[in-house]
């Protein structure tokens, strides 16, 4: 068995919703290590100097912000502290923060003439600093939802998406229920991505079919061993964490992937503030300048994520259903 520092260099620092994702319940990242070794894998910069995108200040979308915000001249912002990659995490200095979230996040206070300010919390005070107004808003996976609408507004700027992992040349195709059929799959427990692979177990056990043999691990390397080791056939979690892993590793491949808030509605994943903050215009204006101008292509692009992009922000679009007591 590889050791901790050497399984984390092969990974590259893989790494949500899941990992518990945003897509989760809880929506924190199941056992996320701190990277003790890291390095660039296929091309992926991992080092604190990281030539982030940037793009100017954009005065019409300035105009947007309160006037107490545009005065102080930074834009605070929440992300978790224990995301895996590509999501938000730490260079190779362990000091730097890096990954796909801050570098959106950056990009969106680039174009409102603001100074990025980031606090790395664990994932409930993410909630906390928004209902006290510590934080402008939070960058971290954050799954729209309709419970979350009551208390936040909501810019989106990605799709929510899981996958299903397989070794590399498993041959392995997953489009639904009847091809996990009988399968070890390793999933988060506490995530929806976990609802959703009960339901389809139960859905293959109702048509005579073998039901999912679902297995559970306490970190995110766990479910990497078992799958090198063939003890699981596959792992479905959070669509960044597996598309980042397939790309510094190149030992899996990703056989599926479907939408994280399950049949009839596409999950998306959204920039998070205070409802009735007055910022959440400000948010979607520079999201959809960012998507017009090119940037927001090339931070996904850079992370593994192209598939990921949406056309435009949208401002509190249906979310996951409530949950039912």
């Amino acid at each position: 068995m590889k050791t901790r520092r050497s399984l984390l260099i092969a990974l590259a620092p893989l790494t949500a919703l899941g990992v518990l994702t945003a897509c989760g319940s809880g929506d924190a990242a199941i056992g996320a290590a701190e990277p003790e070794a890291k390095k660039a894998a296929n091309g992926i910069n991992l080092s604190p100097e990281q030539n982030r995108v940037h793009t100017p200040k954009v005065d019409a979308l300035a105009d947007r912000l309160p006037e107490a915000v545009r005065k102080r001249g930074t834009l605070v912002l929440g992300v978790s502290a224990t995301s895996n990659p590509p999501l938000a995490f730490h260079a190779t200095d362990d000091k730097t923060l890096i990954g796909v979230e801050v570098d959106l996040a950056t990009l969106v206070a680039d174009a409102l003439g603001l100074k990025p300010e980031f606090n790395p919390v664990s994932w409930e005070n993410l909630f906390v600093g928004l209902d006290s107004g510590k934080y402008d808003a939070v960058f971290s996976n954050v799954t729209v939802t309709e419970e979350r609408k009551d208390k936040y507004d909501f810019a989106t700027y990605r799709l929510d998406d899981l996958a299903f992992e397989a070794k590399k040349g498993s041959g392995w195709t997953v489009k639904g229920p009847e091809d996990v059929a009988g399968k070890k799959i390793a999933v988060g427990s506490g995530t929806n991505q976990e609802k959703i692979l009960v339901d389809w177990s139960a859905r293959n056990e109702k048509a005579g079919r073998k039901p999912v043999d679902i297995k559970y691990y306490q970190n995110t390397s766990d479910y990497y061993l078992a799958l090198q080791s063939g003890r699981i056939d596959g792992y479905l979690g959070p669509n960044p964490v597996a598309a980042y892993h397939v790309l510094s590793a190149g030992q899996t491949e990703i056989v599926g992937r479907f939408s994280g808030a399950g049949a009839g509605l596409q999950g998306k994943i959204a920039a998070t503030t205070k409802k009735d903050s007055g910022l959440v215009a400000a948010y979607a204006a520079a999201i959809d300048h960012l998507v017009e101008n090119g940037t927001y292509a090339q931070v996904l692009k850079r992370w593994g994520l192209d598939g990921e992009a949406v056309k435009k922000s949208e401002i509190n679009p249906p979310g996951l259903p409530r949950t039912k007591n």
